[in-house]
């Protein structure tokens, strides 16, 4: 696995991936799943789903470990001492493996001679090169949540069938647990706030263009999707292009802080899958540190979709300046994403639609983001991008620190023909983002036009509240002449969807309390 260490590609001392193939690794996770479903302490996807990741990190660590072992053999120390590797306790030979209250006991740990060991406690206690650290961080908040040491046991047996030496494997791997991700997302309800559908992930680092030299930041990085596709998308455009020096250099340039144990953890497993050999994100509360120090630490990119209408401790909105504090975290967001631009550095941020029209502090930050920034774009996101988990609208803002605003495209991107919402059955797919690609006129954006979904609002035709919330003219100007019971029927749809949507929320929660 060319991952932590930078092995060579393709190079690797061990015996082919036993399991790498996509059905293999599918069928292994089944088998997985259905054992951590018969463990009493386990209800739903958000406890299984880490549980497996902890044990999976651990597995791949160690294989990662077994290769640089190989080709450092006379430098060689590692990470995780014995007893506490992967080969010593879950890949050892069959007679040396603990199973039932034996393994539940090493894993979670006991008490000898008034000192704790044990593989979490150890884990935990790592400290050293930041490689250690980064386990220390990872461990400090994993709970082993079985309560079968025999259930655990086959958990890790089968998660043993995995071979993380070839980089095929690996690949594979990483797209298969982008899949549980997202089924983990759909099994958080309201908890969910962490996962970005990857398509609007994708348009966003695409239309910010990242370049090799670029430092690209999430502040609020959840499980790592703006990162991992942001890498993905720098392999593919400059593949064979990279100095070493860059290669080496790219990945400490994806940086990402997350606040939240959880997420903080699917994120780095995320970025190690993805070939992200040293995963920079910090655990962290980005609206926990005064406004000004992240003057000190300015990056060129900036891509996000940072929580809204969450709720922060009550010192802090004391970190920010006193006409501009407010307990609205996509408001602080926008504060932070503002003063860690570099100049000349771009941006593309998720927003509701609050962020658009809010007066008070709203105002005062819209001013601020039009005298010093230039908002070139607005794209106005359809309903149910987000669905079933909220409802809230949201649009992305394209701004770059290059001078002030003096005109602003907004483009209202259209539902699929016959469609009032995308939904969960139904979501947003790329395809779905083809002509605003196309509109969007390249890295330079040029050539573009008025259109049934584009127009261009010059600063000075803004009111005095710096009022963003406009709605589409042409638009407007279709409803006009529209026959009232067509109206009226399309009222009657977009509610009969509401109500669908609603249903499929509370199937969601029932079938979380099913299986709780």
């Amino acid at each position: 696995m060319n991952a932590l260490f930078d092995l060579p590609e393709g190079e690797s001392g061990r015996t082919p991936p036993r399991q790498g193939s996509v059905a293999g690794l599918n069928a292994v996770i089944k088998r997985a799943r259905d054992i951590m479903r018969k463990d009493a302490g386990l209800n739903g996807d958000l406890d299984r789903i880490p549980q497996f990741s902890w044990l999976l990190f651990l597995k791949a660590l160690d294989a990662q470990e077994e290769d640089r072992e190989d080709f450092a053999p006379d430098g060689f120390t590692p990470l995780i001492e014995a007893p506490y590797r992967w080969r010593d306790w879950a890949s050892c030979r069959e007679s040396e493996r603990l199973t039932g209250p034996q393994l539940l006991q090493f894993i979670n740990g006991f008490s000898e001679d008034g000192v704790v060991k044990g593989l979490l406690p150890h884990l935990r206690r790592l400290s050293g090169p930041p490689q250690q650290r980064i386990i220390s961080t990872i461990f400090n908040d994993v709970q082993n949540r079985m309560l079968s040491g025999y259930l655990l046991r086959s958990l890790v047996d089968t998660i043993n069938e995995i071979d993380f030496h070839a980089q095929d494997s690996v690949y594979t791997m990483a797209h298969t647990y982008e899949s549980m991700l997202q089924e983990m997302r759909d099994a958080a309800g309201d908890s969910g706030e962490f996962y970005t559908p990857r398509t609007l992930v994708r348009f966003m680092v695409r239309m910010t263009a990242p370049q090799p030299d670029d430092t690209v930041l999430d502040p609020a990085c959840g499980t790592g999707g703006f990162l991992v596709e942001t890498y993905e998308y720098l392999r593919k455009q400059h593949s064979g292009q990279l100095s070493t020096q860059q290669i080496d250099s790219l990945e400490s340039q994806l940086r990402g802080i997350e606040k939240k144990p959880l997420p903080y953890l699917l994120g780095t497993m995320n970025l190690l899958l993805h070939g992200i050999s040293r995963p920079h994100l910090t655990r962290d509360n980005t609206l926990n540190h005064p406004i000004a120090s992240h003057r000190q630490e300015r990056v060129d990119v900036i891509l996000t979709n940072p929580p809204f209408g969450g709720e922060e401790e009550n010192t802090v909105p004391q970190n920010f300046p006193t006409g501009l504090r407010t307990t609205e975290t996509a408001w602080l967001f926008m504060q932070v994403v503002m003063e860690r631009l570099r100049e000349g550095g771009r941006c593309a941020i998720v927003v509701p639609n609050n962020i658009l029209f809010d007066g008070g502090v709203g105002t005062q930050i819209r001013k601020k983001l039009l005298s010093g920034y230039n908002l070139h774009t607005v794209v106005r996101l359809p309903n149910g991008v987000f669905a079933p988990y909220t409802l809230i609208p949201a649009n992305v803002l394209f701004f770059d620190r290059t001078g002030p605003t003096k005109s602003t495209w907004f483009y209202e991107l259209p539902l699929p023909e016959g469609s009032r919402n995308f939904t969960k059955t139904k979501p947003m797919g790329d395809g779905h983002l083809a002509d605003l690609e196309t509109w969007w006129g390249g890295t330079g954006r040029e050539g573009r036009t008025v259109s049934e979904h584009a127009w261009r609002v010059p600063l000075k035709d803004l009111d005095e509240n710096y009022n963003l919330d406009l709605h589409n003219p042409h638009q407007a100007e279709k409803l006009a002449h529209r026959d009232p019971v067509e109206i009226i029927g399309g009222l009657i749809d977009t509610e009969r969807e509401i109500l669908t949507l609603l249903e499929e929320v509370k199937a969601e929660l029932e079938k979380v309390d099913d299986e709780g």
